[in-house]
């Protein structure tokens, strides 16, 4: 099935790309951060299922666009989370920026 490249389908992409990326290749980093967020490692897995699983709802998204809404909604909502403690936390605005280029993205899919 050949793919439309606009730009909701490389939101997509970017979105589960990004996820994929820094919870496969970078999850030692993943590991510090809810450290220093002060969560537990239950409650890492569960955000890790979740993105993974979202991730992956935008990517079939892409032929399937019906499932596109609620992944990115619920996507941007743990795009918000991750706001939230990074400035509990007090980290520096470079640390917040890939989430939030996410929310945006996220948004942006929602209200398509």
């Amino acid at each position: 099935m050949p793919v439309n490249l606009d730009l909701y389908t490389l939101a997509q992409l970017i979105i589960a790309g990004g996820v994929f990326f820094v919870w496969v290749f970078r999850f030692d980093n993943i590991i510090k951060e809810f450290q220093h967020f002060g969560l537990s490692d239950l409650t890492r897995s569960a955000v890790g299922a979740a993105k993974v699983s979202l991730a992956t709802l935008l990517v079939v998204g892409i032929w399937v666009p019906s499932l596109v809404m609620v992944p990115a909604i619920l996507m941007g909502l743990l795009m918000v989370a991750a706001q939230f403690f990074h400035a509990k936390v007090s980290n520096p605005i470079g640390k917040r920026l890939p989430s939030f280029g996410l929310l945006v993205l996220c948004v942006f899919l929602a209200c398509r």
